[in-house]
């Protein structure tokens, strides 16, 4: 399946990969991409700013995790390349970054591969991320990661695209019993504490026909974190207030951390969090 190319496409399902790429302002999109978005905005006005603060939220936590000492990333759920994708911010801190990118989707490993040539020090992989073993076993790991030292997960709006019965916290628990202390988590999920707007949403991106899991309230998201060490969101180090926030105001120098978006109209936001293996 890695080595067909074209990859086989289907144009007239929504894609998750494409649809963010769209709300990112991306060009590798089709028009069943657009429509989606078009009918989740009608409910979610902040939809744009939702992804672009997700994206900017990727960037400060890769840059935050290189200054901790790490310099190897393990990238789930990678999605189709865009700007200041993991590799970028990463290298920008750490010339001797390495990153493998894990997508399950035939078009992303493309675009991938395209965008990277011969980059020695980043590589792209196409696997099943529910289940780790393959993927940390895989050579492209192998030859790029070390697994004696340190490596930073990269669950960023994952695991929300993944159902209950694939056990999502469960795979984030066994791939960190693998990994070396001092390993990170750099992660970040849809949730909401207004159950009708958390249905909402799950309902009508999986009546796209686009598998998906669902939008989980913050205590349920917050699973990823377990066993592990949350960092605190503030920029200055503060220890004090929720270590689970907003994405947009995780570590941002304009804007203190808060729980959940402060405007009680705004029922869904992007609960995140950096944490590291004690």
């Amino acid at each position: 399946m890695a080595d067909l190319f074209p990859p086989r496409i289907d144009m007239e399902t929504p894609s998750i990969a494409r649809m963010y790429d769209y709300l990112l302002g991306g060009k590798d999109n089709f028009e069943s991409d657009r429509k989606a978005c078009e009918e989740l905005a009608a409910g979610i006005p902040e939809l744009v700013s939702f992804a672009n603060d997700n994206r900017a939220f990727l960037g400060r936590a890769v840059e935050y995790v290189c200054s901790r000492g790490v310099d190897q990333f393990l990238d789930l759920g990678a999605g189709l390349p865009t700007t200041d994708n993991t590799h970028q911010v990463a290298q920008r801190a750490d010339p001797g970054a390495r990153v493998l990118y894990v997508d399950h989707d035939p078009i992303v490993l493309a675009h991938g591969r395209a965008l990277l040539g011969e980059n020695g020090t980043t590589a792209f992989l196409l696997a099943d991320i529910r289940d780790p073993g393959p993927i940390l076993s895989s050579p492209e790991a192998i030859d790029l990661l070390d697994f004696d030292r340190p490596v930073c997960v990269m669950l960023v709006s994952l695991l929300h695209c993944l159902p209950d019965d694939s056990d999502p916290f469960g795979m984030v628990r066994s791939l960190m019993k693998r990994l070396a202390p001092g390993s990170a988590v750099i992660y970040s999920h849809i949730v909401s504490d207004d159950h009708e707007a958390a249905a909402w949403m799950t309902e009508k991106i999986l009546g796209f026909g686009t598998p998906w899991g669902r939008v989980r309230s913050p205590e349920e998201a917050s699973q990823a974190f377990e066993g592990l060490e949350l960092v605190s969101p503030w920029l200055n180090d503060r220890d004090e207030g929720p270590r689970t926030v907003d994405c947009s105001t995780w570590r941002h120098e304009d804007r203190p951390p808060v729980f959940r978006p402060e405007a009680p109209s705004v029922k869904r936001w992007e609960l995140a969090g950096v944490a590291f293996k004690p």
